[in-house]
């Protein structure tokens, strides 16, 4: 088992302060993989003072300096994917064909989308006689998930360092072992000392202090919804920059022009991509009632013919356990919740899958015959749990689609494209995948409601971390 108990702060990898280990679970097996530290307020206040220090110097430099340092972070961070696709199959049980397709190469495409954008950002215009400047917003904290973990922490550091702000990364302690193949990354890219630290640690120890710290000046979080909002109350005495990207549960309106069997099919594999573990992934899929048997019956088939195979050997398409014991606690019970709230259980179960006695694997499920007033209608789930819900009308889909505290994405699907473009309209979330089209690193990704504030990825991920000023009387 590798011990990695240093923290990586002003440019060296550093003892904390007082020293806490922790074990990093490869779910497939429950056995351990690595031991970290747990850091602690000094631990934060160690490394945000370098942040704050290397701020006054990085925070002045060029953006052909900022592409240039981008341009080797990427190079590096090619040359160490197989390092990263491994550490993420094994922290959070990516099954290894989707952590070298897509976990790993996720976090490639953040740096790229924002090199993109830093080529093309006018950091400075003329208004009249006001000259309008957008500035580095200063020290930056970082608090990022375990689900998608390189993607959410690359969405951040990239555009940060292409802003000129210095940070702090707290990166899941659950899956940590990526950000640390990270810290390598820019440190042998040339990332000055101080401008990137990272802590690792859990809320309590890390993430409060951060969240609280009067020399943070801006806070990024990714995760759930109720630790955002502890986020969000801990940032508030300080008034600091809080941007949040939250849990979502979207609606996926399947209207009655659609091929039912191509959008169906097409719709399950997209929800159980990463056991479901997507805060995007269409969970709630709606469809005419006359056609409701028989999505269910489609839907139950993808369900069945889904591989759960341990992530080191699985095929492609095949996928893993849940990420960690909280979260098969929490997917189990839900998944029970939906039986007893009466919901047609279509395909899975409670329960680990045939052939599994470890793990936190589970079982490929799908309800039918939901209403939206159900638990698993309202809660995120975070699993491979499909939920059914039939509709009326077209007016019906929308309004049961709107019915959620969430809004972070939603899903059309028609045989019109005009049709699919009228619906989208109306649907209150971030992003609206028609005819489920994939994600695009250049288009802003966030929520509406309690799906977060703010976006992230390409020219709008940049633009987070930037203040405006006005110098008047410039001429």
């Amino acid at each position: 088992m590798r011990e990695l108990l240093k923290f990586y702060i002003d440019g060296h990898w550093v003892d904390p302060a007082a020293p806490r280990a922790h074990d990093v679970i490869n779910p497939a097996t429950e056995e351990p993989v690595a031991r970290i530290s747990l850091g602690s307020a000094a631990d934060v206040d160690r490394a945000v003072a370098a942040a704050k220090r290397a701020f006054e110097t990085f925070s002045q430099t060029s953006v052909e300096y900022r592409i240039g340092l981008l341009q080797k972070i990427m190079a590096g961070y090619q040359a160490r994917m197989g390092d990263l696709a491994t550490a993420i199959s094994e922290e959070m049980g990516a099954p290894m064909w989707l952590a070298q397709a897509a976990q790993a190469p996720a976090g490639l495409g953040q740096f790229m989308g924002t090199l993109n954008a830093l080529k093309e950002y006018q950091f400075e215009y003329m208004m009249g006689g006001v000259k309008i400047r957008r500035e580095p917003i200063g020290v930056c904290g970082f608090i990022t998930p375990w689900n998608w973990p390189m993607n959410q922490i690359a969405c951040k550091v990239a555009p940060a360092l292409a802003a000129g702000c210095t940070m702090v990364l707290k990166p899941s302690e659950m899956a940590p072992l990526d950000a640390m193949i990270l810290a390598e990354i820019l440190h042998e890219a040339g990332v000055p000392p101080g401008v990137f630290n990272l802590v690792n640690g859990d809320g309590p120890g890390v993430g409060q202090a951060l969240s609280t710290h009067p020399d943070v000046d801006m806070m990024s979080f990714t995760g759930s919804t109720r630790a955002g909002v502890l986020v969000q109350k801990a940032a508030a005495d300080t008034v600091k920059r809080v941007a949040l990207e939250l849990g979502g549960k979207s609606p996926n309106i399947i209207l009655d022009d659609a091929d039912l069997q191509k959008s169906v099919t097409g719709s399950v594999i997209s929800m159980f991509t990463n056991s479901g573990q997507s805060c995007n992934a269409p969970s709630r899929m709606l469809v005419p009632r006359r056609m409701h048997e028989e999505a269910a019956a489609i839907a139950a088939a993808v369900a069945q013919n889904t591989k759960v195979m341990d992530p080191a050997t699985a095929e492609k398409g095949a996928i893993g356990p849940l990420a960690n014991a909280n979260q098969f606690a929490k997917v189990q019970a839900l998944i029970q919740k939906g039986v007893e709230e009466g919901a047609t259980l279509a395909a899975g179960g409670v329960g680990r899958p045939e052939g599994f006695n470890r793990g936190y694997f589970v079982r490929p499920t799908v309800f039918a015959n939901v209403t939206n007033d159900m638990t698993i209608a309202r809660e995120e789930i975070f699993g491979p749990v499909l939920a059914i819900l039939p509709y009326d009308t077209e007016e019906d889909a929308i309004r049961i689609a709107n019915d959620t505290v969430y809004g972070l994405s939603g899903y059309v699907q028609s045989g019109s494209i005009e049709r699919a473009r009228a619906v989208a309209n109306k649907i209150r979330a971030g992003n609206v995948h028609l005819n489920l089209a994939g994600m695009d690193i250049n288009a802003p990704f966030g929520g509406y409601k309690q799906s977060g504030i703010g976006r992230e990825w390409g020219k709008y991920g940049l633009e987070e971390f930037l203040e405006i000023k006005a110098v008047l009387g410039h001429g």
